[in-house]
């Protein structure tokens, strides 16, 4: 024991230590992808940041230059203006000189003196409003100095106003403006710096400029001289000509100050700039002419401007600088930090959607898991459905199979009504088999419609007769109508229609207790005429009332089909004879496309739906409420199936539904039309023509319900019978006679007078007959009319209880109306109308050697004995194998039903091998020569149908069955119409094995 244990520990601890290694790998393994998560944000971090400052500096660089360039645009500006406005006031000074020189030495006497001059230059002061005055000294030599001196009555003094010494010439002030008359008499060469201004404008004929001194308005300022010549000279006088030529100077102060000043004032910008100008030439030493004293290499950004003033010698400057730091624009700020946070957040994102590929690819991997998952549930669903139904068919396949031939037997009533009543609930369970099937093959997708021609008026007949009983026993109207422009043959699956039909009908029956239910068939762009009023979708579940109350309260018009008031008022009498109305003032039907859309409508006057259930009415196995079950039974699944039906024939479902009022259920399908010529072999259909020995023939109905009148002439139409419709007796009486103006829409005197019970009056049928024969008498009608009574009642005890010639049953049914009135009316059916048998299942079968493989032997004496009743020679195995050993070239059966769930050898493998029997032996008939076989033989080819017999309606698909060879199949148990169809193409009365 010890021993085990330690060793069961030992063998236990290895699976351990491995998953902690793997937590310990797997563990490491992340901490390793945390480190470079962690390494990668921190990058991205520092590369954002990166990005930030860089974006910073480009911007800051950005604005500093933008903000230089501006300042060199400004400074530039206010240079060319200076520039400008200085040039003004030199024209003003060189004017003067002209003027002087004009007036002063051109005349004789000279016309200009020195009261002259300085009331000239006052009242002209505005021109030179930078100039605080001018002055003009006339050029005197050495040797003319006593003359000029006597002449103008005063000595030349120096600048310090004492006499001036002997030199070579003077420059003494003859003329000056008011506001400088002090400097009258001196002379200007007295002065070193003024000397030096007055030998340089004579030389260049320019005006010149002092150094910047404080004028008397203690601002600075120059002194602008400009030469004055006897004559004029060329542009390119030399200096010598220009000296000889100098009659004397004009000079006058210029305020430097007022003109920088003035001309700051002028432009925007100003409380930004500041602007200095230097007197530069003397580069290691500038003389400050407007603004403070600041050096030139002030600190940047600050801009240096040329100016000219016209003087060569001098050189001025103008430095501009802004008042302020510069301020960095916000974009400066908020711009790298908006990078940095688009930057985090570009990460952020990278990081969760690479997070977030990481999730979905785990998410992927565990969905793929799970679909492989759901698709093996879903097989073995499947599988499950298969096998279940199988083994439920299977026996259930003996049950009535056995109850069908036991009701062949000669049978007591009570042992026939037990025998019935056990084949109908068989036949219920089979039912509820294959709507639960339906579901799972819709559900999987693996249903399908098939496309075969077929009588869409007969079916609807058949689905009547179907639930004729059940009406009768209500004592409800169930009455059909199809529109004369429905096509009479229809491509598209019969039996899937008929399935819908069947399950909305059904539900009409099972909560109907009175009034009617009525079926229309109408193709959908007439159906529109009738239907102009829109209908709330089912989705808000009170069908566009506000409440129950209402909805149950509303009122419509009672000319129904049986008087009670139907819950879809688009369906009243009006509307529906707007629609008849519409179809016969029309073409026949005729349309370029093959498509046919009808819209379906099956109204009934039950219980309805309560509002609050409406909403899942077609959810599968789901009913209005807990009682329903129990009350009407049903497991609520048809209405779920009819839905995925519709919608497979391209069409819609809905409904209108009043609480106590009624229900009216509408779907459109999708079909397609047929030519009857165009049927042929491949396209099996069962057709139940009518007979046409009423063609010709006039009725007369009494009726005093236009819609059931509508429907009952529907009926006799279809028979070739024209019908006449009057409300009462009396009217119709009227119209056999030909009183009040009465007349008959047909030329023929009608040869039957159809009237419906609620018509007749109590003991009607003596004064009836009476009158009837009094009119013969009297020659208003030649042959008296048959009197048919139209009732739910049975035929028997109305005819017993009433003198009329026939009753006939409602529902009203073509096939059925026909047989009474062969009955009544005493006709023959011709020949061709007689039933042959080559149309039915006993002529398809009589005298055809029938090969039946089934492993079970309830199901063998079922089938054996179900073919045998039709006329077959059946031979019986229970194997594949024994199969095999029976189907030799050439064979002696016409055909073999072959089970496909056996033992040892299945169906699907037993028709494999016979398939590849046949292949050889057309080999070998192809190969022998010509000699030995004739060319019919050789032509021959080898082909035995072979069906299969199943209860799997799964797995017997046609396509599956076709992928082993077989030529189709049928289900058990064994239906006649469906064994029928599934022969027919086999089995033709001239087939030889």
């Amino acid at each position: 024991m010890g021993v085990g244990g330690r060793g069961e520990a030992a063998v236990s601890a290895a699976p351990a230590e491995e998953a902690a290694g793997k937590d310990g790998e797997e563990g490491s393994r992340w901490t390793m992808k945390e480190k470079l998560i962690a390494a990668a944000v921190l990058v991205w971090v520092l590369a954002s940041a990166a990005s930030g400052v860089v974006v910073h500096r480009n911007i800051r660089h950005a604005a500093l230059q933008k903000m230089e360039e501006g300042l060199v645009s400004m400074c530039e500006e206010r240079a060319r203006m200076l520039q400008d406005q200085f040039a003004v006031s030199v024209n003003h000074v060189h004017a003067l000189a002209i003027l002087v020189a004009t007036f002063h030495y051109e005349k004789h006497p000279p016309a200009l003196d020195q009261d002259t001059f300085a009331e000239y230059t006052a009242r002209t002061s505005f021109e030179r409003p930078l100039l605080s005055g001018v002055a003009y000294a006339q050029r005197v030599e050495h040797a003319d100095r006593e003359g000029f001196e006597r002449q103008q009555g005063w000595i030349i003094k120096t600048m310090k106003h004492e006499p001036s010494p002997v030199q070579d010439e003077y420059a003494p002030v003859v003329y000056s403006q008011e506001t400088v008359s002090y400097i009258e008499g001196l002379d200007m060469m007295s002065g070193e710096e003024d000397r030096e201004n007055i030998l340089r404008s004579r030389a260049s004929g320019k005006a010149v400029l002092t150094r910047p001194f404080r004028l008397m308005s203690n601002h600075l300022g120059v002194v602008l001289t400009f030469p004055v010549y006897h004559v004029d000279l060329p542009p390119d006088a030399k200096e010598e000509e220009r000296v000889a030529a100098t009659a004397g100077y004009l000079g006058g102060s210029f305020d430097v100050e007022s003109l920088v000043e003035n001309l700051l004032r002028q432009l925007a910008g100003n409380q930004e700039l500041v602007v200095n100008v230097y007197d530069v030439t003397n580069s290691s030493d500038p003389l400050v002419m407007y603004g403070s004293l600041v050096l030139l290499g002030i600190p940047s950004p600050s801009h240096i401007c040329m100016l000219d003033f016209g003087d060569p010698f001098r050189k001025h400057h103008m430095v501009c600088r802004y008042r302020n730091k510069p301020h960095l624009p916000w974009s400066a700020i908020s711009t790298p930090s908006g990078v940095f946070v688009i930057g985090m957040l570009v990460g952020y994102i990278i990081f969760a959607a690479w997070s977030r590929y990481d999730n979905v690819k785990e998410d992927c991997r565990k969905m793929e898991e799970l679909k492989k998952q759901a698709e093996a549930a879903d097989v073995a669903k499947s599988q499950f459905l298969a096998t279940v139904s199988h083994e439920i068919r299977t026996p259930m396949n003996g049950v009535l199979g056995m109850l069908d031939m036991l009701l062949d037997t000669d049978l007591t009533s009570t042992q026939r009504d037990f025998a019935q009543t056990a084949q109908v609930c068989g036949k219920a369970l089979i039912s509820l088999i294959n709507e639960v099937l339906d579901r799972a093959k819709i559900e999987a997708g693996k249903l399908d419609l098939e496309s075969v021609p077929f009588d869409l008026r007969s079916i609807l007949d058949d689905v009547i007769a179907l639930f004729s009983s059940k009406s009768r026993e209500k004592g409800i109207e169930l009455a059909v109508y199809v529109s004369e422009r429905v096509p009479e043959i229809l491509l598209g699956d019969p039996g899937r229609f008929r399935q819908i039909i069947t399950n909305l009908v059904g539900n009409s029956i099972k909560f109907t207790e009175r009034g009617h239910i009525f079926v229309q068939v109408h193709l959908a762009d007439h159906s529109n005429l009738a239907t102009e009023s829109e209908v709330e979708p089912v989705a808000n579940g009170m069908n566009g009332h506000k409440d129950e109350k209402t909805a149950v309260a509303t009122s419509v018009s009672l000319n129904t089909l049986s008087g009670f008031e139907a819950a879809d008022s688009r369906n009243s009498w009006e509307s529906f004879k707007l629609l008849l109305s519409c179809e016969k003032n029309e073409m026949p039907y005729e349309s370029v496309s093959d498509k046919v859309t009808l819209v379906v409508s099956v109204e009934d006057t039950g219980i309805g739906i309560p509002l609050e259930a409406q909403a899942k009415v077609f959810t599968p196995f789901m009913q209005a409420d807990s009682s329903t079950s129990r009350t009407y039974g049903g497991t609520g699944i048809g209405l779920s199936i009819s839905k995925c039906l519709v919608e497979l024939m391209g069409g819609q479902i809905n409904f209108v539904s009043r609480p106590q009022v009624g229900s009216t259920f509408t779907f459109t399908a999708v079909l397609q039309r047929c030519d009857r010529r165009a049927i042929g072999d491949s396209k099996p259909v069962m057709l139940h023509p009518l007979p046409s020995s009423f063609k010709g023939l006039s009725a007369l109905l009494v009726d005093r319900r236009p819609v059931r009148a509508t429907v009952t002439k529907y009926h006799l139409q279809r028979l070739g019978i024209a019908c006449d419709v009057v409300a009462t007796i009396e009217l119709a009486l009227g119209v056999l006679s030909g009183r009040n103006g009465s007349s008959l829409t047909s030329t023929k005197q009608p040869c039957m007078l159809l009237i419906e019970s609620d018509s007749w009056g109590f003991k009607i049928d003596v004064s009836l007959r009476s009158r009837l024969l009094e009119m013969k008498q009297n020659g208003h009608t030649h042959v008296l009319p048959k009197i048919i009574l139209l009732a739910a009642a049975e035929s028997g005890k109305l005819k017993a209880q009433y003198a009329v010639d026939s009753v006939i049953t409602k529902p009203l049914k073509a096939s059925a109306l026909a047989a009474c009135l062969f009955q009544t009316l005493g006709i023959t059916r011709s020949s061709n109308e007689r039933r042959d048998n080559s149309g039915s299942l006993h002529g398809l079968l009589l005298g055809k050697n029938i090969l039946v493989v089934d492993d079970n032997k309830v199901n063998l004496r079922v089938a054996a004995g179900t073919l045998k009743k039709f006329g077959a020679k059946v031979e019986c195995v229970e194997s594949g194998k024994d199969a095999l050993a029976l189907l030799q070239v050439p064979y002696k059966f016409h055909l073999c039903l072959m089970d496909i769930q056996m033992p040892e050898m299945d169906g699907f493998e037993a028709t494999q091998q016979i398939r590849a029997m046949e292949a050889k032996a057309n080999e070998q008939a192809v190969a022998c020569d010509d000699s030995e076989r004739d060319g019919a033989t050789r032509a021959a080819k080898w082909h035995l149908p072979v069906l299969a017999m199943t209860a799997d309606v799964i797995q017997a698909t046609h396509e599956e069955c076709t992928k082993y060879g077989m030529d189709g199949y049928v289900t058990k148990p064994f239906e006649e119409k469906q064994l029928f169809q599934a022969l027919k193409k086999f089995l033709d009365p001239g087939m030889s094995s």
